[in-house]
């Protein structure tokens, strides 16, 4: 992570101190919810954090995960679509039978790359990003989503 802050013109010491505070991150307070409502169903992680973090983070949330895809593991970060194939790939399933939740609408274009039918989870109410293609749903919270899964 530090070398990445550096990269993009912050100090390594924010890196630092945000890796040393990353327990302390708080997931959406409906995404506890969210997960519950799929019980019995394989779930899976893409992110773009690192192995270490992205396992942290999908931890935090008191869930097992089937897989956890991190882009350090893939080999690319997403929006390529190298990670959610992974995905796929380790949950031995196929794009039509998985629905993708993504919190950035630049996953869209990662998702139509592997046909994914994707959910935006759009909390800050993000313009799409010019030439994005449309997602399934979009919706500012988890719990409105969740209707669009079954």
């Amino acid at each position: 992570m530090r070398e990445a802050a550096v990269a993009e013109g912050l100090s390594g010491e924010s890196a630092d101190r945000l890796v040393g505070e990353w327990d302390l991150l708080q997931p959406w307070d409906d995404a506890r919810e969210f997960l519950a409502g799929l019980a019995g169903r394989r779930l899976g992680v893409v992110t773009n954090c690192s192995e270490t973090l992205g396992r942290r983070a999908a931890a935090r949330l008191g869930v097992r995960f089937d897989v956890v895809v991190t882009s350090e593991r893939a080999g690319d970060y997403k929006p390529n679509p190298a990670p959610y194939r992974l995905a796929l790939a380790e949950l031995a399933l196929a794009p039509a039978q998985v629905v993708f939740v993504c919190g950035s609408g630049f996953d869209l274009f990662g998702t139509a790359a592997v046909r994914l039918d994707t959910l935006w989870h759009n909390r800050a109410g993000l313009a799409k990003p010019p030439a994005a293609p449309a997602p399934l749903a979009e919706r500012r919270t988890l719990r409105e989503l969740l209707p669009f899964v079954f």
